[in-house]
């Protein structure tokens, strides 16, 4: 028995990431064979169609111009104000719920669900959330001594399966008290998929059925990472004015992120952001989120936090943000659609895309699938049950062809 200094329930803990190994191959091959060569699919950041990491040029305009003291200095562990007030404001547009809003910043969207998962979930409880998921939310889990458990995302019309989702909400209320239920949209990751407003409506009523006993706790936590990337700036928000009004033993939780809207991947900037019918519970939000950050990682990027205030406070900015952005929302559209209609045409099986970095194909045995695509130099993430693309840094002349090639790998490995 090899030898431990860890403590019981760190023991064991090991870290296996297939998005990080699928892309260090890709990485192998591109070095190995040329750029020009190999498509890296496996990438979840947006690269331009010389498929170069691309920043969103306002934002680093704004950036290498602050004040080096804005960038260096500490900031508050709660975040700063500026901050907090743009990133709800962005957050909602013009749909902000009737109710109190408040917010802490954190370290990137993972910091968000590191907290609620820490702050509104027992040791030991199970966590819910769709069958389709990022893996982190796993691992987040099981190192704060929770469980994660899923339900199924779509129903045999490829829509969101409501019986699934009530189902396990029902089923894990009646053996726990708190339950958090993360929902990653709209443009989910890794399938696209955006929940319509109707779909919205039936998850907030099963939430609101089971709110009818006070004494559970729910915590719709929103993972809204794709947020900018998932169309039109108001339509695709219309769904946040829904949780407004809602029992004040109903809590929703957004996971705010600059990494994906704003290009800024590696600054680790968030906020998380509380919609309450309850006045208590949002100033019980700001305390003890704000004593959790203090204990995981004291305070968080000033310069990416000064950086979205001064762009939110000057409309032509903001303007010139939005208009970049969309040139970068309207490249991935482009590139999802030429795979959606030859996907179509080679009659591959996808699963329902709306927006988003990301699309998937369904398959029994994945890794073998990513493994013959290698033959074709072609570097995709392998799921649990399925094979993940990431539209978002594969360039249009890349994507063209892709889907066949991808149909032709499936047959060959049989499954």
């Amino acid at each position: 028995m090899t030898f431990s200094l860890a403590a019981s329930h760190a023991k064991g803990k090991f870290a296996t990431d297939k998005i990080f190994g699928a892309s260090g191959a890709a990485a192998q091959a591109t070095a190995k064979y040329g750029k020009d060569k190999v498509v890296n699919a496996t990438i979840g950041a947006f690269m331009d169609d010389q498929e170069t990491l691309a920043c969103i040029p306002t934002v680093e305009k704004v950036l290498r111009n602050l004040p080096i003291n804005e960038i260096i200095s500490y900031a508050p562990i709660a975040g700063l104000p500026s901050f907090l007030e743009a990133a709800v404001n962005l957050t909602f547009a013009d749909n902000k719920p009737d109710a109190y809003i408040d917010a802490v910043a954190t370290a990137g969207g993972s910091g968000v669900l590191h907290h609620a998962i820490w702050n509104y979930s027992e040791i030991g409880d199970t966590v819910i959330t769709s069958d389709w998921y990022w893996g982190p939310y796993e691992v987040l889990c099981e190192d704060a001594l929770r469980k994660l458990d899923t339900f199924v995302l779509f129903d045999e019309k490829l829509n969101f399966n409501i019986n699934s989702f009530a189902d396990k909400v029902s089923s894990l209320l009646e053996k726990q008290d708190n339950l958090i239920v993360i929902l990653n949209a709209p443009a989910h990751n890794p399938t696209g998929y955006s929940l319509t407003d109707s779909e919205w409506d039936q998850v907030i009523q099963v939430c609101k059925e089971q709110a009818k006993n006070t004494q559970k706790r729910i915590v719709l936590l929103v993972d809204i990472a794709y947020l900018d990337f998932a169309g039109e700036k108001n339509s695709c928000r219309t769904f946040l004015k829904k949780f407004g009004e809602l029992p004040s033993n109903i809590l929703t939780i957004l996971a705010f992120s600059m990494s994906k809207g704003y290009t800024m991947y590696g600054q680790r900037t968030g906020a998380m952001i509380g919609v309450s019918s309850d006045k208590e519970v949002m100033r019980e939000f700001v305390n003890i989120n704000q004593f959790t950050s203090r204990a995981t990682w004291s305070n968080i990027n000033r310069g990416a936090m000064s950086l979205l205030a001064t762009v939110y406070n000057d409309k032509a900015l903001l303007a010139q943000v939005e208009n970049e952005r969309n040139s970068f929302y309207q490249l991935i559209r482009n590139r999802a659609d030429i795979f959606m209609r030859e996907a179509q045409a080679s009659g591959l099986d996808m699963l329902p895309y709306r927006a988003g970095f990301f699309l998937t194909i369904p398959a029994n045995d994945p890794d073998a699938v990513c493994d013959k695509l290698h033959d074709e130099l072609i570097y995709a993430v392998p799921l649990a049950k399925g094979v993940r693309i990431a539209v978002c840094a594969v360039p249009s002349t890349k994507i063209t062809g892709m889907a066949d090639k991808v149909q032709r790998a499936i047959q060959a490995v049989g499954k």
